[in-house]
């Protein structure tokens, strides 16, 4: 299994610097437009001192996309230590999620966009990471209690779709006009657990919901 290299303490934070801008680079230019020299002109370190930490470009994407995983679970599971109640877990868990990847939109754009440009055996290695981090996930929905009036959910679908609601926010969110990372994470958290209809009664959404007759509905486009 690919890992990262081993590298004194004092590298830490020089590592860490350099996968910061590596992902701004690959998240600006994509990852075949990037270039090694274009992220030692950004970090200021030397293409040798580059090599200390990474042999190609393949492992600096492998790198950047394991220190993601690795930084999100580690923070989760801190978080998650000593609480109970399954919706606290989920919100904590949606809190993580969001105070993360809006302090690192570059290094979300790289996990959305840069997933299978990663070759093996890295691609491997993520994928089971990710598969950690998605269990955990589904672990947390698997707790939920559901109310026993509503509808058979795919468990599946359910966390996946959450997971889309929380990753396409580094593609609308403008930190001058929208809610920071705890009050975005509680209204995601309130739309997976009680839909935006919820204190509607059944006879109203329908009622509310009627499709547009065609002329209406180009209209409303």
């Amino acid at each position: 299994m690919p890992a990262r290299p081993s590298i004194p303490r004092t590298s830490e934070a020089k590592l860490r610097r350099i996968l910061r801008h590596a992902a701004h680079i690959f998240a600006e230019q994509g990852f075949e437009g990037a270039s090694i020299r274009d992220i030692s002109r950004a970090t200021g370190v030397s293409l040798s001192g580059l090599y200390y930490y990474f042999e190609s470009k393949q492992k600096l994407l492998f790198l950047i996309q394991h220190e993601v995983f690795a930084s999100v679970l580690r923070r989760l599971q801190e978080r998650l230590s000593g609480i109970d109640a399954p919706e606290e877990r989920l919100r904590a868990f949606i809190q993580n999620h969001m105070e993360y990847f809006l302090s690192h939109p570059a290094e979300m754009k790289v996990l959305a966009h840069e997933e299978d440009a990663l070759e093996e055996p890295y691609r491997k290695d993520v994928a089971a990471i990710r598969r950690r981090y998605y269990n955990l996930a589904r672990e947390i929905f698997d707790a939920l209690p559901l109310r026993d009036s509503a509808p058979a959910i795919n468990p599946r679908v359910a966390v996946l779709s959450l997971y889309g609601m929380m990753n396409w926010v580094y593609k609308w969110h403008k930190p001058e006009v929208d809610p920071g990372a705890r009050e975005l994470a509680e209204s995601v958290a309130r739309i997976f657990l009680h839909g935006v209809t919820d204190s509607l009664d059944e006879t109203k959404i329908n009622r509310t919901f009627q499709p547009l007759p065609l002329d209406r509905a180009g209209a409303a486009d």
